[in-house]
Formats: structure tokens, sequence, C-alpha cells
């Protein structure tokens, strides 16, 4: 029988990738999967659900701007694609949600905020601030200053990273990772045909840690491991994560009424309690 997920509708962040905002075989935007993004955080948030959404893509969308092929060596070339495409992609964001009558606005982080009290105060109060008013925070990595370098430490990595520090700093009940696969197998889906998504997952044993592997595409930075770090975070800290495909956002609705979909990792405690 499969395990009743007991998930909350209170406080969510919805993180979604880069490889499922763009097609890595035109290059082109995936513009129904914004739309369908939109329409769903829009109604969970006329709902009364506080609603975050983290994303990526600024680089993937500067090349689709600029008519790029390949992702450039050159770390001040990546950014200036950055700057574009972050432009483009908040005019996608605001557009949609325009149109289903929910109001977005824009943060840009770099790790340094999180570092220091003061500012990570101020991110959050920022944060708390736009959800009173019921305003959809649409947060991403500052990738056109974000770089590690002489002392500073300004790069997330990836923005699983940031979606589950993100998710834990604001008390965030779940977190929601749209990605180019369904779930977590026990062996690459890719090469083994009998591969078996896993629904659940309490713990990340060494085993399921030294399976994963991969670091992402020429359009994103993450990969399974990250995606696991991120899992790791939130059961750390007595909350959920659930991953699945974001080729339809609207999958969301069918992870918030507990439906069978993707991988659910939470700590076995926290489903007993429930």
């Amino acid at each position: 029988m499969t395990e009743k997920r007991p998930l909350t509708c209170r406080r969510i962040v919805v993180k979604i990738g880069t490889s499922s905002l763009i097609d890595a075989a035109t290059g082109q935007i995936k513009l129904q999967t914004i739309d369908r993004l939109a329409f769903t955080l829009a109604a969970l948030n006329h709902q009364g659900c506080d609603m975050v959404l983290v994303t990526s893509g600024a680089i993937g969308v500067g090349l689709t701007q600029q008519r790029l092929t390949e992702r450039p060596s050159s770390i001040a070339e990546q950014q200036a694609l950055a700057a574009v495409g972050q432009c483009e992609l908040m005019r996608l964001y605001s557009q949609r949600f325009n149109d289903y009558d929910a109001q977005i606005g824009q943060l840009l982080l770099t790790h340094d905020v999180f570092d220091y009290p003061v500012s990570r105060t101020h991110v959050m109060d920022t944060i708390d601030a736009l959800l009173a008013h019921q305003i959809i925070p649409v947060i991403n990595e500052n990738d056109s200053v974000a770089v590690d370098e002489l002392d500073h430490r300004t790069t997330f990595g990836n923005n699983d990273q940031l979606s589950a520090l993100v998710a834990t700093q604001i008390g965030a009940d779940l977190l929601i990772v749209l990605s180019d696969i369904d779930g977590l197998y026990d062996q690459d889906p890719r090469r083994h045909a009998d591969a078996r998504r896993l629904t659940t997952v309490h713990h990340l044993s060494e085993d399921i840690l030294a399976g994963a592997a991969g670091s992402g595409s020429r359009l994103g930075t993450g990969g399974m491991v990250t995606k696991l770090k991120a899992a790791g975070h939130m059961m750390q800290a007595g909350a959920q994560m659930v991953l699945a495909s974001g080729a339809d956002p609207r999958i969301i609705s069918h992870i918030i009424a507990g439906e069978n979909v993707g991988t659910w990792f939470v700590q076995k405690a926290e489903v007993e309690q429930s």
C-alpha cells in the first residue's frame, strides 16, 4: 500500500530548474510551462497559501535571447547572459502571473546575504512582508555578481541549495523541486529498464547518495546530488520535500493533495506525528 502523504498547504517553496523552462533540443523557452506554473501558484495563493518561487533559468534564457547554442566558458560572459536573461525571465513571469491576478516581487540573492546575520534578517523580513500582502516572491541567485573570489563566498552553486536554504529560513512546511526527472530511482532509469521510482525516502543512506551522479546540462548546473543535499537539509529541519517532474507544473496541485507522484523526502518521525 502506498504511504499516505500528509502534506500541508500553509507555506510552500517551489523550485523550478532550467531544464523545465528551456527546451534542450531547440533552446526555446517553454512558454506553456511558465503559464501553467503561474496559473498553479496563483490559484494556491488565492486559496491562502504562502507561495514562494525559486527559479533558475537566467543564463538559459540569456542564451536563447542572444541566439547562442553553447554556454560560454568566460565568467564575465556568463554573467552578462544572466543579466540579459533575468530581465526577460521576469518579464515573462510578470506577464503570466498578472494574467491570473497575482502579483510577484523579485529577489536576487547571493550566499553572503545568508552568511551575515543583519542582511539575512532584512531579506527574511522582506519575504515575510511580501507574503503578508499576498505577493509571491520570485527568487533567483544573482548570477550577474555571484562568483567565489578573494575572501567572499557568494555562489550557492545551484538553486537546489538556494531553495532549501530559503525554505528552512522562512519556516516552509514543504519544498517542491521540479526537475527533468520524475523522482529518485533505485538505479539510473536511462540505463536500466527495471529501475524503480522510490515513492518515499525517510533516510538518505550511503547507497542512495552513492547512486546519485551527474552535474546537469549545458543550460543548468544542478544534478541529483544537489537535490539530495536539498532534501537532507529539509529533513534535518523537520520539513519535507517532494522531487517531481517539471514537465507540467500543474503537478504541484497533485503533490499538495498527497497523491503518489515524485519522491517524498520526510523523516519517519514527522509522518508518525501527522
